[in-house]
């Protein structure tokens, strides 16, 4: 069991590129994933704006809110983890004023988060530096961010042109030199991923943007096949979650069924005393 908790200067100095060991990054929602998933070894956990696809139901995080980010970003830090905990800027929490955006930051962090993560690139340079001055961490977040998508029609791959793909690196060089200690790349092709990843100072964490970024992060429900739907592509299923909990589900409703739950050991026994007085 890991005693000493990861902390943001660990992360900002942590590349794979420059022979450091790559991070791992994975979400949860709630203490008992977060407890699961912080032993599994972790070294981020991410309480993601995707809590509106993968447990509220909504077909994209454009729903969420700062009391929603807030509600689950306190239960995960109750697991108190070893892992640095980000908790997700959801949509218009930073995109209306300066001071809202740190309001709203500095909720999550209250709720329990190390840390921040937000989309977007120079347009969002004023807010970043705010936040970083309330003495917040930041990461960032480029290529496929969920919170453009009705923006970018869909959920698309980034930064296939040439022109695309110079955006996004001057993107990430004006994150690092904005005080982000670290980028999200998400949906983007390898050879960008990487490129950016030598570029950059601070580490990159890969979803979808190939091998070379400096770690990689997934949804809890995608990597345990505990998703509605077909996972993305860049998804890779560790667990058959779905027909595991299933089966269990049916064997305790056979169990009820057949009378064969509760037995004996989940029963408390009734005195002689009791079973008398019961009876008369």
């Amino acid at each position: 069991m890991r005693t000493r908790r990861t902390s943001v200067p660990a992360i900002r100095t942590t590349k794979a590129s420059a022979g450091g060991p790559r991070l791992a990054m994975m979400t949860a929602y709630d203490e008992p994933t977060a407890r699961l998933v912080d032993a599994g070894g972790v070294d981020l956990i991410l309480v993601g704006d995707s809590v509106g696809n993968v447990v509220l139901g909504h077909e994209d995080t454009l729903r969420v809110t700062v009391d929603d980010m807030v509600h689950h970003t306190a239960a995960v830090a109750a697991a108190r983890p070893a892992a640095l905990i980000i908790g997700d800027l959801p949509w218009l929490s930073y995109h209306v004023t300066v001071e809202e955006a740190v309001r709203s930051a500095a909720a999550l962090v209250r709720a329990g988060a190390d840390a921040v993560k937000l989309e977007g690139g120079v347009n969002r340079l004023e807010v970043i530096g705010a936040i970083i001055d309330a003495e917040i961490p930041v990461m960032g977040h480029l290529g496929l961010t969920p919170q453009s998508v009705r923006a970018f029609g869909g959920f698309k791959v980034q930064g296939r042109s040439a022109d695309a793909a110079d955006v996004i690196r001057q993107d990430a060089a004006a994150l690092e030199e904005a005080g982000c200690f670290a980028v999200v790349l998400e949906g983007v092709p390898d050879g960008l991923g990487a490129a950016i990843t030598l570029e950059r100072s601070i580490p990159t964490i890969g979803i979808g943007a190939g091998p070379a970024t400096d770690g990689q992060v997934l949804v809890f429900h995608d990597a345990m096949g505990l998703g509605a739907g077909t996972p993305p592509k860049f998804v890779r299923q560790y667990l058959d979650g779905a027909t595991l909990l299933t089966g269990a589900v049916a064997a305790f409703v056979a169990d009820v069924r057949s009378g064969g739950f509760p037995g004996p050991a989940e029963s408390y026994v009734t005195s002689e005393d009791l079973r008398s007085h019961l009876k008369g």
